[in-house]
């Protein structure tokens, strides 16, 4: 049986840079406010009528296939993670498709939020698995700052969202070759209301109402608290799932690249697990929260500073909206 092998990882996100001092401008925070409580000091924000989930991604997508020594004619099926697709339907990854000029190849969409990239993982790690298919671009991308509430009311979430793209190239490859060892997904959807968005809906008389612009039905809701209290438990519970199943403890790992929700949470997860700064990837300080981008891009960033090195064993975990959380052990 064949496993799959990350063979490459790229990024993209917007020129738009958007600092702390922007935003207190906008509504009722400072700089001090927004580090103390979530250690971020600048994002990236799209530009309208140049960024859109489909071009970011295109963008990732080349510079990973660039990296993997893999051209786009070599690509046989894409899944891409995201809750922001361009249009309500049809899902991005065929926008993405044929943006790339893939035609004809499958591509399916993954709306699992802040843990969706590695949902799609998963399931392209399942394709390859099976030998369906060699090669699968994976995708994770979003453009949540047009979904904030910059509103007094809205700046809970309003300072941590952000934008961006990232893509890796997954491969087959021998068993006994490095790549992933097991994936882990998990949700509680009795949490669903603690962080969603209504609207657009389907379940009412229009999917678009001024009734619902007015109610602010179209904005990012977050209960920050329960997202927390919740993600510290499950982070750490996901993470030695996997060096369980696997056979491994902490101090075998060489790099945790966990979901950029709060620098808060990785740090409790990194003081909880005893690990050295050197062994926790975080770029959340200047790129903010991407959602199913913060994996993605931060492996690209990860190996273009040195930090992913061949034989590595390294984690992969995320948790947020639905609740649904998961993790995914490899060895790079």
């Amino acid at each position: 049986m064949k496993k799959s092998r990350i063979l490459g990882a790229g990024h993209y996100v917007p020129e738009r840079i958007v600092t702390n001092e922007e935003l207190s401008k906008m509504m009722n925070t400072t700089d001090e406010w927004i580090v103390e409580r979530t250690g971020i000091h600048e994002r990236r924000w799209f530009t309208p009528g140049v960024d859109t989930v489909t071009n970011m991604s295109a963008k990732a997508s080349r510079l990973a296939m660039e990296r993997a020594g893999v051209e786009a004619k070599d690509i046989e099926f894409i899944v891409f993670a995201t809750i922001t697709s361009d249009y309500f339907l049809p899902g991005n990854g065929v926008l993405l498709q044929r943006e790339l000029g893939l035609s004809g190849i499958g591509a399916i969409d993954i709306k699992n939020a802040c843990s969706g990239f590695i949902y799609a993982l998963s399931v392209a790690d399942q394709f390859i698995r099976s030998g369906m298919y060699k090669k699968i671009l994976v995708v994770g991308a979003e453009i949540q700052s047009s979904a904030l509430d910059k509103s007094d009311e809205g700046r809970s979430s309003a300072v941590i969202f952000a934008d961006g793209a990232g893509a890796v190239i997954l491969g087959a490859v021998d068993q006994e070759q490095h790549g992933i060892l097991s994936t882990h997904l998990h949700a509680d959807g009795s949490f669903a209301e603690e962080l969603y968005c209504i609207a657009p809906s389907s379940s009412g008389k229009v999917r678009i109402s001024q009734e619902m612009i007015d109610r602010g039905d179209f904005f990012l809701k977050m209960n920050g608290n329960a997202v927390f209290k919740h993600a510290i438990v499950r982070f750490m519970e996901v993470i030695q799932e996997a060096l369980d199943h696997n056979g491994f403890t902490k101090d075998d790992l060489d790099l945790l690249v966990p979901h950029q929700a709060n620098l808060r949470i990785s740090q409790y997860i990194q003081q909880k697990l005893q690990l050295a700064d050197e062994k926790v990837f975080n770029n959340i300080m200047y790129l903010g929260n991407t959602t199913a981008g913060t994996i993605p891009i931060a492996l690209s960033q990860a190996w273009e500073q040195g930090r992913l090195k061949e034989g590595d064993l390294v984690c992969l975990a995320a948790f947020g909206s639905g609740f649904a959380w998961a993790s995914a052990l490899l060895r790079w």
